[in-house]
């Protein structure tokens, strides 16, 4: 019954490079999935589609090259092959019945060579989307994809005051798009967020400046008459390590940092599994921390040398924070890191 009611279907052109699809202007007439009806399925889950995996997916990893290239790709990222993925992006969505999609801004529309133009790449391929989604569909979010290289230090915790302009200037168009095509939602998901050391970083001043960023964004979401809902999308260790020594920077900086639990666990399973802290480099970093501001064993003499070297380790930690206060190292590179914001 299935492979017949398949065959009495009408026969379609498929979208793909090469077809006879095309019209005088280059485009296709033809279907981006040909052969595949609607899907129906009782709507009981408000699903979206991800426009950066489905589309923009191409199935790399850091050990190996890309693997998958859509039959509509012609290989570029033009501000035509933009507006091609958001027409195969409409099709899909309607096949599969679904009547909400996401996306990040630099995943639809193609960067410029200024932010002019860059905007002016994004309220054009925009203006299709609102086209195309008509009445029934809109976006469940929209965000800012601040991967950028130059967010290779943050966005809104970077120490360069001309990035964290750019970063807020970005999150701002990509909340009024988001707010023209109907958003339910506008997600910060701040990928590159944090720090890579403790070392090179006054943290306490870098949250500040993103909780700066957060409070201007909430008055400008007023501003603009924007009832979605602002979402935050953290993420500790994902793209990268940054939050190591969240727990006690982080209470060091509220005035919290009270007693220490100083165990600690296998890295290759990420959670505390009763340890003594051997990690000479990761004590100095918490005895840093110290400064700015009974456990299972089979034999007797072990119990003994396990507390001795966790107090050693730990008293090394506290004589190399010593020296690091005096010689001012770490003071000196947070310094450089933020002489713009001077």
């Amino acid at each position: 019954m299935l492979s017949q009611s398949a065959a009495a279907g009408p026969p379609t052109c498929p979208a793909d490079i090469g077809s006879d699809c095309a019209t005088s202007s280059g485009e296709w007439e033809g279907e981006f999935f040909p052969g595949i009806p609607e899907i129906k399925y009782e709507d009981w889950m408000r699903f979206s589609v991800a426009f950066w995996h489905t589309f923009r997916g191409t199935g790399g990893d850091p050990f190996g090259a890309p693997t998958k290239a859509w039959p509509w790709e012609d290989g570029t990222n033009s501000l035509a092959m933009a507006k091609r993925r958001m027409r195969a992006n409409f099709e899909f969505i309607e096949k599969l019945g679904v009547d909400k999609w996401c996306f990040h801004d630099r995943d639809i529309a193609p960067d410029g060579k200024t932010i002019e133009e860059t905007n002016a790449n994004l309220d054009e391929v925009v203006a299709l989307a609102k086209e195309l989604q008509g009445k029934k569909i809109h976006p469940l979010w929209g965000t800012a994809q601040l991967f950028h290289p130059r967010y290779m230090h943050g966005a809104a915790t970077s120490s360069e005051l001309g990035v964290y302009v750019y970063s807020a200037a970005q999150v701002k168009k990509a909340m009024e798009v988001t707010h023209y095509l109907g958003g339910e939602n506008y997600v910060f998901w701040g990928g590159r967020e944090g720090y890579q050391s403790l070392l090179n970083t006054d943290m306490e001043r870098e949250l500040n400046h993103m909780a700066r960023l957060f409070e201007a964004a909430v008055a400008y979401k007023k501003k603009i008459g924007f009832n979605g809902t602002l979402l935050i999308e953290p993420k500790p260790q994902e793209p990268t390590k940054h939050h190591c020594h969240h727990e006690l920077e982080t209470a060091r900086i509220n005035g919290l940092l009270g007693n220490i639990d100083a165990n600690s666990g296998d890295p290759q399973i990420g959670w505390d599994t009763d340890q003594f802290l051997m990690d000479v480099g990761e004590a100095t970093l918490v005895m840093l921390s110290v400064i700015k501001n009974a456990k299972r064993e089979h034999d007797v003499e072990d119990l003994f040398i396990a507390h001795i070297a966790g107090m050693d380790t730990l008293a090394r930690g506290l004589r190399n924070a010593a020296k690091l206060i005096e010689v001012k190292i770490y003071l000196r590179l947070a310094y450089f890191l933020i002489t713009s914001w001077k």
